[in-house]
């Protein structure tokens, strides 16, 4: 046998060993309790917000009695608990697996919810932690995912009790994602770089009406514009400014600063 595939049959074993230990190990830990003591155990820590140890007996019920009465109620629980212990990768992965199994379910709408919660929380200080950085560097895809989870939510169960939140959570998330965008527009323009600049104001405009980052990324539009000598596409921009942002103080600064151009 080849080196390489020495190796990767070894570490296939490893992993075999491993997860059959970890089986082994919830089967020994609540060995001779019964579907019933193991699920009211669980809940009791829910209630006690002991949720690691909540997720080890949900996880046993599921690897013990996977067909049992309870697995459905189990089901659900494990995704708040999963997200109360900041296991948020899990919480989406529970939160998916539960609406595959119970998609007519009339509880399915928090589970909808909750895996839009889960990369929601996975991205809190986001702006914080990666405005200091190149910003073409990163990656909205978590972002994104959990702004996606929220709108499917609210197509599908427009009445739920879940949407206001959602909508309200989705607005905090395309303003994100707009002063995202926003950040790498001035990046790129104060490096000179004016059309890659205008590309990235211009997402902000298509993709991002109604952000506050709006009336910034026009401003930068029309600077970049003007950079480039295309004064007409310049020219547009700043009416553009002036109709729906006339008391901004973007405005203001580039309309003194045209005065003194054309003086």
């Amino acid at each position: 046998m080849k080196p390489i595939l020495l190796v990767l049959s070894l570490l296939w074993v490893v992993l075999l060993a491993a997860c059959s230990g970890e089986e082994n190990s919830l089967a020994d830990r609540y060995k001779g309790q019964s579907a019933e003591q193991i699920f009211h155990k669980a809940q009791l820590n829910l209630v006690k917000e002991s949720f690691k140890e909540a997720v080890e007996q949900f996880e046993a019920l599921d690897t013990l009695y996977p067909f049992s009465d309870y697995e459905e109620e189990a089901q659900m629980d494990i995704i708040y608990a999963y997200y109360q212990a900041k296991e948020y990768t899990s919480a989406s992965a529970a939160a998916a697996r539960y609406i595959h199994l119970y998609p007519t379910s009339e509880y399915v709408d928090y589970a909808y919810y909750m895996k839009g919660m889960a990369h929601y929380s996975e991205n809190r200080g986001f702006s914080g932690k990666y405005f200091k950085i190149d910003f073409s560097q990163r990656d909205l895809a978590s972002v994104k995912q959990a702004y996606d989870d929220f709108y499917d939510l609210i197509e599908r169960f427009p009445h739920s009790i879940y949407v206001p939140n959602a909508h309200f959570r989705m607005v905090y998330l395309r303003n994100l994602m707009a002063d995202y965008e926003l950040n790498i527009a001035q990046y790129y323009y104060k490096n000179g770089r004016y059309l890659a600049a205008i590309n990235r104001a211009d997402n902000v405009l298509q993709h991002y009406q109604q952000a506050p980052a709006m009336v910034q990324a026009l401003g930068i539009l029309v600077d970049s514009y003007a950079k480039l000598k295309l004064n007409v596409l310049s020219d547009k921009a700043f009416l553009l400014l002036q109709i729906n942002y006339p008391h901004s103080e973007v405005y203001e600064q580039l309309r003194a600063k045209r005065k003194v151009s054309a003086s």
